[in-house]
């Protein structure tokens, strides 16, 4: 397999090749050929990509230990499987220092790279279908469970796309293949930047609303919401979602110049600044401010089930609930009687 980025758009070849070499690259070794024939015309630098797969597996230590001690499962998950995902990307990265024309070293950094943040967003939507319990449903224009159904599948389209362009376009001889793979994946990041964009505006809508109307609170997690470990997981969660759309953005800038263009080939420094630092930002918030801990033993009691249940309420059969959500008597400061899973 030729490499995936280098073209000979003019049939010309490196000094310091001969043509064997040029049609296979993957022959080469720093003594026979130069940069120009490898994916990168750098060399990864090994202590920062070295320094960011060992704050990611700390950071899978921990989600480990909080999400086995607390049972958050459905997060943990999301967490643990984007985070694997970086470190394979990353430790991919120290491989390419050493041996930057092997293509398969340059195929699982490019790959898990682009799709590791998508499992880490969806570990954020499910955080706020249970703030937004928390606060009341009654203060949202939508159910708590509405959220995390719409930017979960979402993400699920999105992370399609990209694993899609990613497999098309390391498994593709030709140009025409290539540059599908790219605009796949390219079109995945487009998505989840603008999922990004529309989770923003629903959750500073409903933001908003708890701001003007904190008389309306719901009352029985009035101590949960107040408290400063809550409100930093707010704030980390805050942190991780800018962080992770900057990143997205920098990396639809960066494949819609190509494999090809200097953002993608030359520009390590800005690389390791708006896709390395900003993810580890993101993973630290979102393991450091860990939903479970803000929200003091709530976590469980702010799930959803997608479907209502048969129950008996005031000696009568009805179908009542089965969200633990619905809290309006609640809030209300009213006895609302409901049957409980």
């Amino acid at each position: 397999m030729s490499n995936l980025t280098h073209q000979f758009p003019n049939g010309t070849y490196s000094s310091g090749s001969n043509a064997t070499l040029a049609n296979n690259p993957y022959l080469c070794t720093l003594e026979t050929c130069d940069l120009s024939m490898s994916s990168f015309l750098y060399r990864p630098t090994v202590a920062g990509n070295a320094l960011f797969a060992g704050i990611f597996v700390a950071c899978i230590i921990g989600q480990l230990f909080l999400g086995i001690k607390h049972k958050t499962w459905g997060y943990m998950v999301a967490m643990i499987l984007g985070l694997v995902l970086e470190v394979v990307g990353y430790v991919a990265r120290v491989m390419i220092h050493n041996s930057p024309f092997d293509n398969n070293n340059f195929l699982m950094y490019l790959v898990c790279l682009t799709i590791a943040p998508a499992l880490l967003t969806a570990a954020i939507y499910l955080c706020l279908g249970r703030i937004v319990h928390v606060y009341g449903e009654h203060l949202s224009y939508f159910k708590a469970r509405t959220y995390t159904v719409i930017f979960c599948t979402c993400d699920l389209i999105s992370l399609v796309l990209q694993a899609l362009g990613g497999g098309i376009a390391s498994s593709s001889n030709d140009l025409s293949g290539k540059n599908l793979g790219k605009n796949l994946m390219l079109a995945g990041l487009i998505f989840q930047v603008v999922s990004l964009v529309l989770f923003a505006l629903c959750a500073g809508d409903f933001a908003l609303r708890v701001m003007k109307n904190k008389s309306r609170w719901n009352v029985k997690y009035i101590d949960i919401v107040n408290s400063l470990l809550f409100k930093s997981f707010l704030v980390g969660l805050v942190v991780a979602s800018v962080t992770i759309f900057a990143r997205s953005v920098y990396r639809c800038a960066e494949l819609a110049g190509g494999f090809n263009g200097s953002l993608f080939t030359s520009d390590e420094a800005l690389f390791m600044v708006l896709e390395g630092a900003m993810i580890v930002i993101a993973t630290t918030c979102l393991t450091v401010l860990h939903p479970a801990v803000a929200f003091q033993g709530a976590w469980h009691e702010a799930n959803f089930q997608f479907r209502t249940k048969k129950g008996f309420v005031d000696g009568k059969h009805q179908r009542v609930n089965s969200d633990e959500e619905s809290q309006s008597g609640i809030e209300m400061g009213q006895a609302a009687p409901f049957v409980r899973k």
